[in-house]
């Protein structure tokens, strides 16, 4: 299986914005932001963390991968049970 991109995460010191983040971290987000804001229009580097992390997210093949399967394992779940209680009551049906 392929591995998520995300890893193991450093200890290192953090600053609270709305989710705790290593402080190199919160450095280079926030001069993401200023460069974002100068190209487009001003924001807070707290309401572009949200879409950062939606772009990773949906960006780690390993993690789409793993929920792919996932899914299809509840699919087949659901339909194996949708099958058991169609014969359930079939059967009643019968008797």
């Amino acid at each position: 299986m392929s591995e998520l991109r995300l890893g193991r995460l450093p200890k290192v010191g953090v600053v609270r914005v709305t989710v705790i983040l290593p402080e190199p971290l919160m450095d280079e987000l926030d001069q993401y932001a200023a460069e974002h804001s100068r190209l487009y229009e001003p924001v807070d580097t707290a309401a572009l963390i949200p879409h950062m992390l939606e772009a990773f997210v949906r960006s780690d093949r390993g993690w789409r991968s793993r929920k792919a399967k996932a899914s299809s394992g509840r699919q087949r779940e659901a339909s194996l049970v949708r099958g058991a209680r169609r014969s359930d009551i079939e059967g009643e049906g019968s008797a």
